[in-house]
């Protein structure tokens, strides 16, 4: 039986396989080796759905999920393959769940996790410069604990604050089909449900995150505007009790362009708080 390569975790030194299996000790994997595995976009719906299920065991759910093939077969191979300046290091190489706050009155939605941030260290938007820009102001809005942000092992944690990818796969060129954007709408959908409640502010960041938080919103019964409100960074939107914020997603385009600066990222972290009314 061929054995499989291990590379020491950066942080604990651990070994681990390429991408981790579930239930091997990494920082924060919330599943196991008996966690239900979804296959298909049934499967999704059906594990998302079912009764009983918490958010610990959601997110277990979600961070071994198997329904789209191509994602599946691309998070994988970056998984293998590496990027030379992370050489030696294990990927993570599988779905990244959502992750903060179990009762946030803030919920940030972002599109899908980075080959080489998410998919390497296992948490949203970690391990990337796009992280590396949205928790700073996290940190500087008071919502996490620290500035800092390179793998799940590193300490962070954020106050009152969820996020959570639209898509939880890191996808080839940072482009999902709508195919696939919607075998994983629900488990969105099932986050939602379990702590749409506490909620009273979403930042969209980009265009397909307010779109995805709209059907989101929509799926949960909430009624959503007719027409649907468009997005724009700074925009507002009033859904029910829950306020929108569209924000420009950190990406390193619009970062190093000046598109989003660090004052405007904390503008709308301000104008989240003064909304939610904390």
């Amino acid at each position: 039986m061929t054995s499989v390569p291990q590379q020491p975790h950066p942080i604990t030194g651990e070994p681990f396989a390429s991408p981790v299996l579930p239930g091997t000790g990494w920082p924060e994997d919330p599943a196991t080796p008996d966690t239900p595995v979804a296959r298909t976009a049934a499967d999704v719906v059906r594990l998302a759905a079912e009764a009983g299920v918490g958010l610990a065991e959601l997110e277990a759910r979600q961070s071994v999920c198997r329904a789209c093939p191509r994602l599946v077969a691309w998070r994988e191979e970056v998984a293998a393959t590496g990027r030379r300046s992370y050489t030696g290091q294990p990927y993570w190489g599988r779905p990244v769940p959502g992750w903060g706050d179990a009762a946030p009155w803030l919920l940030v939605v972002g599109l899908a996790p980075a080959a080489h941030g998410g998919n390497r260290t296992g948490r949203v938007f970690t391990g990337d410069r796009s992280g590396d820009f949205l928790f700073a102001a996290l940190y500087r809005a008071g919502l996490a604990n620290q500035p800092e942000c390179v793998d799940a092992a590193d300490g962070l944690a954020l106050n009152d604050t969820r996020v959570a990818a639209a898509v939880r796969c890191a996808p080839p060129g940072n482009a999902p089909t709508p195919a696939e954007r919607a075998t994983c709408a629900p488990w969105l959908d099932a986050e939602w449900r379990l702590v749409g409640s506490d909620v009273r502010v979403i930042i969209a960041l980009g265009a397909f995150a307010w779109r995805a938080a709209l059907q989101m919103i929509r799926s949960a019964g909430g009624t959503v505007p007719t027409p649907a409100p468009q997005f724009g960074h700074g925009a507002t939107a009033v859904v029910g009790d829950v306020t929108l914020i569209g924000c420009y997603h950190p990406s390193q385009q619009n970062t190093f362009t000046g598109k989003l600066t660090p004052q405007m990222l904390d503008d709308i972290f301000q104008q989240a708080r003064e909304r939610s009314q904390r």
